[in-house]
């Protein structure tokens, strides 16, 4: 099976697998990284500018009323990830961050056999949110599972993050006073 098959196999098990209200998965979309603008009226605003997508293999996206807000990037790959590919999807993540700064991303590596993740992944993929490989192509119960308890996590990440990026300079919003990234390892039995 190559990268574009397993990503439809993933495209439908994410579809079947009631990840939110308004939650939707599609391969292949193009998604903005970069937002420049072009030139300005005299008091600064904006009169013209350029967006540039990359192409993702799998956008798990919330619509409502037909607004459309990407939540999860997921970065597919098959059998090994190289050094190169660690940090361009790396970049990439970063990259996409910087225009939808609430967006979270990772990599999925189907086929992986007995292989745990690779340790070219914790060095060089800084900017991913996670990261998980599954044995076969297609995901035993509990690898199914697994990610989508992960993937329900992150698109709750996600709309926090929105939240509190949107509401910071509300005199009525949520007033935290902490905030922990965790680190959640998961080994082979």
């Amino acid at each position: 099976m190559n990268e574009k098959q397993w990503t439809y196999l993933i495209e439908e098990l994410l579809n079947n697998s009631n990840l939110g209200e308004n939650i939707k998965v599609k391969p292949f979309v193009k998604v903005p990284y970069a937002r420049e603008i072009i030139s300005y009226d005299s008091s600064f605003n904006e009169l013209e500018s350029n967006t540039a997508p990359y192409e993702t293999d799998i956008l798990v996206y919330e619509e409502i009323k037909g607004v459309i807000k990407p939540r999860v990037i997921i970065e597919l790959k098959v059998s090994s990830v190289t050094t190169h590919d660690a940090i361009t999807y790396s970049d990439k993540a970063q990259l996409h961050k910087n225009v939808t700064p609430y967006i979270r991303y990772g990599i999925a590596i189907g086929d992986r056999k007995h292989y745990p993740l690779p340790g070219r992944l914790f060095r060089h993929g800084l900017n991913f949110d996670f990261m998980i490989s599954f044995k076969d192509f297609k995901l035993s119960s509990e690898e199914t599972n697994t990610f989508i308890t992960l993937l329900k996590h992150e698109i709750n990440a996600s709309i926090q993050i929105e939240e509190m990026l949107g509401d910071s300079r509300k005199s009525t919003r949520k007033k935290y006073y902490m905030l922990h990234k965790k680190l959640d390892l998961k080994e082979f039995d």
